[in-house]
Formats: C-alpha cells, structure tokens, sequence
C-alpha cells in the first residue's frame, strides 16, 4: 500500500469523488485523527460481480429472511455503526472529517448504504460510493450474526441488477475473500476503473 498524507486544507466532496475516478480514497491513522491521507494500493480488492459466493450457512440464514433490507434510509447512523469499535476492532478509521465528507456524497447522491433492520432497530449494514458503474465499498458493521454478510448479499444483488461492473474493497481479507473477493494489481485495476467510470452514472 503506499499513500501520502493529504497537505490540501479542506478535502471537498467534488475532490474526493475525482480521487475515486482515478483510485485513490482518504484514510485517516485513526477515528482521534483529524488528519487524512491518500491511500492507492498496489494491489487492490475487488470482488467479481459474477463470482461472488455465498457459503450453505449463509444461504440457510438468508432462506430465514433475519432482517428487513433498506436502501439510504439511515445513511449516517450506518457510518456511525462502521466507526464504533466493536469486537476485535478497538479502533477505526473513520473520522469526523470521513463521517462529513461521505455525508456530503451522500446528500449528493453518490454515497448510499444498506442497512439491516431489526424492527425499528438498525442492526448491521455497509456504505460506500457509487460512480459511473463502480461502487467502492468503504466499511461495514454488524450487531447480529451475520447483519453485514446480508447486506453485503444484497448488494451484489442490487449492484448486478442494475449493471454495474465494478466492485471495490479496496483491500482483501479472508473474511471478504470466501465471498470470492481477488486480490487485483494497480495496472489491471486501473483498467477496470476506466472502464466502469467510462459509465454514465448508473442508478443505485
């Protein structure tokens, strides 16, 4: 990963959607941090629209139906979830500058989130950004087993239904890679962007 630290006064949401077109994203070392940096990995994540997997535990989980999926309903509070610590993630990335940026994206109809309801309780989801016909996925969180693996299902789902190409996540895990996510090199993901940011931009 290589990235440098950001020295422009204020990072406006118009710059951080340019950023995107051309892979980059903002990080910061934590959510006390105020400062951002430029993150552009080497080797990026993704996971293929067409090889996602779904493991039996999961299919079995979502046959039950858990929770009710919504779309952009609790933008905020799912990345108010994604930056509280929680289990074996004492710390996160995601501050206050990241919350009102996204917010920003959000308003202006680039950033959405997907959310996992529990009655009137949001229990888990995942945010990220949409841009031609890419989406960059930024974080998730769950309160119940499974909450985010759901939303992450739906995703694909919506994603594929509505054409996009592309699906960012910035980096691989062993969580993300049993979904089929691979491990992408800069010169092959650049492509890929170009390619779906070429895309008008798609509905999400």
């Amino acid at each position: 990963m290589k990235g440098s630290r950001s020295r422009e006064p204020e990072i406006t949401p118009d710059m951080l959607l340019r950023a995107y077109s051309i892979g980059l994203f903002p990080m910061a070392d934590s959510a006390d941090d105020p400062e951002l940096f430029w993150v552009e990995p080497e080797i990026r994540g993704v996971i293929p629209l067409d090889g996602f997997h779904v493991s039996r535990s999961l299919a079995k989980t979502l046959r039950k139906r858990p929770f009710e999926i919504r779309y952009d309903t609790a933008f905020e509070a799912v990345v108010a979830g994604c930056a509280r610590p929680a289990p074996g993630r004492p710390t996160t990335w995601i501050n206050t500058r990241i919350r009102a940026l996204y917010a920003a994206l959000h308003r202006m109809g680039y950033a959405h989130s997907v959310e996992a309801w529990e009655g009137d309780l949001l229990v888990g989801g995942l945010y990220g950004v949409s841009l031609g016909a890419a989406f960059f996925g930024e974080s998730m969180f769950s309160l119940r087993k499974d909450a985010s693996k759901v939303c992450l299902v739906h995703l694909v789902e919506r994603l594929r239904a509505r054409g996009f190409e592309l699906l960012d996540t910035q980096f691989t895990t062993e969580h993300l890679k049993s979904f089929g996510a691979i491990d992408v090199p800069k010169a092959e993901y650049d492509l890929l962007l170009a390619r779906a940011i070429a895309s008008p931009n798609l509905e999400f």
